[in-house]
């Protein structure tokens, strides 16, 4: 052995400060944070219309994920029927298939009594540190927000994402960002209802979705 000491290695380059860095890297030993949507609904059944309104949101928002989160017991539904959330779970999954920036969180399903999304929001917190939150919702949801539980502890949480529907109007001012996304008009209750007399839901949902709602005849349809 010698008594020279053995040469450093030299540093990687340092980031510039103010510099952007992607979502995802490590800056000086520290991770950027994920820009995170969280995009709930009973998702019953899943279809287009949410799928099309997920990826306009991850491109004009730079989203690192869009994560759909299916309701357990949505508050604002306790009186009326909501297919189990072990299908909306495996239909959400099977309508994200393919896209690797889409998740499922089953953390409301999980979640005993009435899914608030405030609990959500915090769970999301907990669970990615340093993350961007958005929370994203339909401009029909947002006209109701002042209503749900601890709507500004939300609002301070997460930004407020919410997709245009043709009559709906802005507002919310700086807390609010709008999307500037095409109509879709398609919903989850005119589809079951059309599943319901038989009809074909095809270009509707995902092919996967509509064999699976066939196969567990989960609207009262046929089959076929």
């Amino acid at each position: 052995m010698t008594g020279r000491r053995p040469a450093r290695r030299a540093a990687g380059p340092r980031a510039a400060p103010g510099a952007r860095v992607a979502p995802g890297k490590r800056v000086r030993g520290k991770r950027a944070g994920l820009r995170i949507a969280i995009f709930g609904g009973t998702f019953d059944p899943p279809h287009f219309g949410h799928l099309a309104l997920a990826e306009w949101a991850r491109v004009e928002l730079a989203l690192d994920r869009v994560c759909f989160v299916p309701a357990g017991t949505p508050p604002h539904k306790r009186g009326g029927a909501t297919t189990a959330a072990r299908h909306r779970l495996a239909m959400t999954r099977l309508a994200i298939a393919g896209n690797p920036s889409f998740r499922v969180s089953a953390v409301e399903c999980r979640r005993e009594g009435p899914s608030y999304s405030i609990d959500t929001v915090r769970a999301f917190a907990r669970a990615h540190p340093g993350a961007k939150l958005h929370l994203l919702m339909g401009a029909d949801m947002y006209a109701t927000f002042a209503t749900w539980r601890e709507p500004e502890a939300i609002a301070r949480a997460a930004k407020l994402v919410v997709a245009l529907r043709p009559g709906s109007r802005r507002s919310g001012g700086g807390r609010v960002t709008w999307l500037a996304n095409p109509g879709l008009d398609v919903s989850s209750s005119a589809l079951r209802a059309r599943a319901a007399r038989g009809r074909s839901l095809r270009y509707l949902v995902p092919d996967a979705v509509a064999r699976y709602i066939a196969r567990h005849r989960l609207y009262g349809g046929s089959r076929a």
